[in-house]
């Protein structure tokens, strides 16, 4: 069996509804309204690292602290309905991040109706234009002249030769589209083609015995590395196969 077939083979056992439940896209997944899926997505994405059992607990508590309704609370929230966060942490990122970022999603939802407004400045159809658009949608983030220093290295950008991988498992969660019943394929201007894959440890360790990547270090330029070599197996849509990575890394420690 060559090496796309195989790929194509792991992508179809990992791309299925049982992948959710222990995965951190199971948290958007919890919500119908676009609004919803995409801030529980973006929360989600944003602290998903370490284990995958205590990012799922971190966003429950996060979005109980919402009632469970985070684009009301964002939209209706008042000041003394902030005070539960003072209390959340996850690894690093604290209170202070935590209330920049409902900051910036309570002024953004009252002047937008999908955060893809966010993440689409500056785009055209150029396959390359990724790095662009990862780099506006940082400075349009933290624009506001509040904007705490220590939240900025939350939100991650080539900028700073990041590999940014949850900002492109969040995009791969928001444009992907397919009838399996993982990624939503709620947005419709960025087109699948031009997602970068996440390159995670596990995606990272997976691609490289598989001689996908030769970069010796994980940074913007391995992912873009990893999604080049991707594209030659399905140009239309390379990040697919970030299932196959994810999957043989971690269910099969490969």
């Amino acid at each position: 069996m060559d090496l796309k077939s195989f790929l194509d083979q792991k992508t179809d056992q990992y791309n299925r509804l049982g992948f959710i439940e222990l995965d951190p896209i199971s948290i958007p997944h919890r919500y119908t309204g676009k609004q919803d899926i995409e801030i529980a997505g973006f929360f989600a994405a944003t602290l998903a690292w370490g284990q995958r059992k205590t990012i799922i607990s971190k966003c429950l508590q996060l979005l109980e602290m919402m009632d469970h309704s985070p684009y009301q609370f964002m939209i209706h929230h008042t000041e003394s309905d902030l005070k539960p966060f003072l209390n959340f942490k996850h690894r690093t990122f604290n209170d202070l991040d935590t209330l920049y970022f409902i900051q910036f999603f309570s002024s953004f939802y009252k002047e937008h109706q999908s955060l893809e407004s966010a993440f689409v400045i500056g785009w055209n159809e150029d396959v390359e234009i990724m790095s662009i658009l990862l780099k506006n949608f940082h400075q349009y983030f933290f624009r506001h002249p509040f904007a705490p220093n220590r939240t900025k290295k939350h939100v991650a950008t080539p900028d700073r030769n990041s590999a940014c991988k949850r900002l492109n498992m969040f995009l791969r969660w928001m444009v992907r589209k397919d009838e399996k019943g993982v990624d939503f394929g709620l947005w419709n201007t960025i087109q699948p083609y031009q997602l970068i894959c996440p390159c995670d440890l596990h995606v990272d360790r997976v691609a490289r015995k598989l001689g996908l990547i030769t970069r010796k270090q994980t940074d913007w330029g391995t992912a873009l590395e990893l999604t080049k070599k991707l594209r030659e197996f399905d140009p239309v849509d390379p990040v697919k196969y970030d299932f196959a990575l994810f999957g043989l890394g971690v269910e099969e420690k490969f």
